[in-house]
């Protein structure tokens, strides 16, 4: 099959096309024809090993220990493990992976995937396990967010900001997003009730105060973020992508900045570390067959231009999520 492969950390350049044999699959695994795959920062964190606190996790010392990139993705069942009962050849699934989705075969876990929903293309579904269900857990577990509170989602217009605004919206939030000029539109059309251009303004500048804000954007300082919330008020930090170095990058002030700060403040700091399970996966299917959400693609790219839909999502303006046929 062909597949994107990597042999040692670095830039896209380090990704090449290859003819690789199809994954084997285990008594407890599905094969999926891979039909789309989403692309999010994570896969640039991987392809580069950067910051170095993901090498630690596990992930590969001197060299990434899986050499397909991708973990998103959207398909049909090729064939079951024998002791699979979920799902059948036929069947079309979204979900993740751990061998890489960058390819035209994957292998994943039962418990990573569900049915695709029914009413969305393959490259919306393959946008969706990752994004959404990061903005799921921040929005509904972390925030804990609630009918007729005020919620500002930061990065409103990105591929997990597009989803907080919409699941935000779902659970009965008045919901400000906040974008550039050029994507206000799109973030109206989500359902937000007011946006503010950050180009412009500050996130403090109309005086309001909200109950939530869900930073997806990960450059603002903490003192900035807990001066938009009332004083009990939450902030979801999800990720983060300036300061730190290469050794954690924005990831201290996501681990560590907001959880030592909200031990001496009124209001709740949190960060987020989403969790992949079929539950919420399926929670995401029901939320977007029944039309309360809708992935929002910003461009495709073909398997072997794989490394270009890469440098797009690390310049860090997509609208919405980039996906990779296959």
């Amino acid at each position: 099959m062909k597949a994107i492969v990597q042999d040692t950390y670095g830039p896209a350049d380090v990704l090449k096309l290859r003819d690789i044999d199809r994954p084997p699959i285990g008594d407890d695994e599905v094969l999926v024809r891979v039909r789309a795959a989403g692309v999010d920062p994570g896969v640039w964190h991987l392809m580069t090993g950067e910051p170095y606190l993901i090498r630690a996790m596990g992930f590969g010392l001197r060299r990434p220990k899986v050499a397909v990139r991708g973990r998103d993705l959207a398909g049909v069942v090729e064939a079951v493990g024998a002791r699979v009962t979920r799902f059948s050849p036929g069947d079309e699934v979204y979900g993740t992976c751990e061998g890489g989705s960058f390819a035209e075969y994957a292998t994943a876990s039962p418990d990573r995937l569900v049915l695709k929903p029914a009413n969305i293309s393959f490259e919306q579904a393959a946008a969706t396990p990752i994004s959404g269900m990061t903005a799921l857990q921040g929005v509904r577990d972390c925030a804990g967010v609630k009918p007729g509170q005020q919620v500002m989602v930061i990065g409103a217009a990105g591929g997990v900001g597009t989803f907080a605004v919409q699941i935000a919206k779902a659970l009965g939030a008045t919901v400000t997003g906040v974008c550039s000029t050029s994507k206000a539109d799109l973030v109206r059309s989500l359902g937000a009730d007011d946006v503010i251009d950050y180009t412009r303004n500050e996130i403090d500048c109309n005086g309001a105060r909200y109950d939530v804000v869900i930073d997806t954007a990960g450059n603002r300082p903490i003192s900035v973020l807990r001066r938009a919330l009332t004083p009990r008020g939450t902030l979801v930090v999800v990720g983060g992508e300036a300061g730190g170095g290469r050794l954690l990058a924005g990831f201290d002030r996501q681990m560590l900045r907001a959880p030592l700060v909200s031990l001496f403040v009124g209001q709740r700091l949190r960060n987020l570390m989403a969790k992949e399970n079929a539950a919420d996966f399926e929670e995401m299917r029901r939320l977007i067959e029944s039309g309360a959400v809708t992935p929002v693609i910003d461009r495709s790219y073909a398997l072997a231009d794989a490394a270009d839909a890469i440098r797009h999502v690390a310049k860090g303006h997509a609208t919405g999520k980039i996906v990779v046929t296959v």
